[in-house]
């Protein structure tokens, strides 16, 4: 049987530490303050904002909502984020994704500073990301990096395979595990024989979107397994893109879903936001 890494134990240190840095920061008479903005109604998204919220209030950080219609034209949207982008008293800024379709996501995504991405999807901190200088790191791959290092798995040296490429969990993540001196290979739809390169990865992180999709079979022995992926299946039940039963009879550590990553994309969110505060400060 493998051993559970669990997120929300995990998240909350990191939520813990974030709060006494923002309560030494607030001693210092800086307040780290994030806007969210939300565009309609979608009931996925309005959980996020909510869960996003409360997080902030845990870890003393002001939360700014901007709850807008589904009607908000992307001219209005870009308006109020190059608002944001001018305001001393806002550090990040996120804008939560799916937007309505007439809203044009990757626009919106530049639009944002570099300097209050804390989402870390613009352009200039995914560059910094690749080139290992500082910026803000996405926040999904973030929280894997922090999983792996606070369950004491060893990455330096290490095989790492990550089965997905998108440009928010896939891509970032084979970076942050190179950074960290792994060797990093990348699958995807197109890679052949997939079960004979996962089972060579000493820590396999799956984020392909497909649900149970990697079982027990694509697992070597004693591997570390990290699922990024959600699902709701039939009877609203939760699973990921592991077969969790099959996977941890393999596996020495394995993340479950939920309670697994999910978790860590919310603390590491904090944790952008008061490094976003610290640095307007002067103090990075």
């Amino acid at each position: 049987m493998a051993e559970i890494i669990d997120g929300k134990k995990i998240s909350q240190e990191l939520k813990d530490d974030v709060k006494k840095e923002v309560e030494a920061l607030k001693a210092k008479g800086i307040e780290p303050a994030l806007a969210v903005i939300l565009v309609g109604q979608d009931p996925a998204s309005t959980v996020y904002v909510n869960n996003k919220k409360k997080a902030c209030e845990y870890t003393g950080i002001k939360s700014l909502s901007y709850e807008l219609p589904e009607s908000t034209t992307e001219e209005e949207l870009l308006g109020l984020i190059d608002k944001l982008n001018t305001d001393d008293a806002c550090d990040g800024i996120l804008v939560q994704l799916p937007l309505p379709k007439h809203i044009n996501e990757d626009k919106v995504i530049k639009r944002i500073s570099p300097d209050k991405d804390v989402d870390g999807f613009h352009p200039e901190s995914v560059g910094r990301l690749s080139l290992g200088e500082r910026g803000f790191k996405s926040c999904t791959p973030a929280g894997v990096i922090e999983l792996l290092k606070r369950s004491n798995t060893e990455i330096d040296g290490k095989h790492a395979v990550v089965v997905g490429r998108s440009n928010i969990v896939g891509k970032p993540m084979a970076m942050l595990l190179l950074r960290e001196n792994a060797t990093v290979t990348v699958c995807h739809s197109h890679t052949p024989d997939l079960r004979a390169i996962t089972k060579q990865a000493d820590i396999l992180v799956v984020a392909i979107g497909q649900p149970k999709f990697i079982d027990g079979s694509f697992v070597k022995e004693g591997a570390t397994v990290i699922d990024v992926g959600i699902h709701r299946l039939e009877g609203k039940k939760l699973c990921g893109d592991v077969d969790y039963e099959s996977a941890e009879k393999v596996a020495s550590k394995i993340t479950p879903v939920p309670g697994g990553v999910g978790p860590m994309t919310i603390a590491e969110l904090m944790n952008n936001c008061k490094e976003a505060a610290e640095m307007h400060a002067g103090l990075r």
